[in-house]
């Protein structure tokens, strides 16, 4: 009596459903993992952007000006929105400088800092 080797097509069916499970799977992770890659380099990158501001604010010569300003800026091949706020603390000598970070045409601020300067007179 001859005895036939191999799978049948049942088998071979089940196999090919667990296999596309499982990639099914393994491809929704992927994008979890790459959407959240790219929001912490948001974050990381807005976080530069805010750093590198109140360095350029310490650095400025003249006396600050105080009120609120938006600015539009190009940083790391991305466009970005940062709002800044200068209030002068009564008694301290210092200025309150509160920055939000936000990418260009949104309102959700990637990066808010409050940092205090002292105030430069002329």
């Amino acid at each position: 009596m001859k005895t036939e080797k191999g799978f049948t097509l049942l088998e071979i069916m089940i196999a090919l459903m667990i296999f596309a499970t499982l990639a099914a799977a393994v491809m929704s992770a992927s994008q979890y993992v790459l959407g959240q890659s790219a929001r912490v380099e948001a974050r990381l990158l807005a976080a530069w952007l805010a750093d590198n501001h109140l360095g350029e604010l310490e650095l400025q010569t003249a006396p600050l000006v105080t009120g609120q300003r938006t600015l539009n800026v190009t940083y790391a091949q991305r466009d970005w929105r940062l709002h800044q706020h200068i209030v002068s603390d009564p008694g301290t000598g210092l200025l309150r400088v509160e920055l939000n970070v936000s990418p260009a045409g949104s309102d959700e601020a990637l990066q808010s800092v409050t940092h205090w300067l002292a105030i430069k007179h002329d």
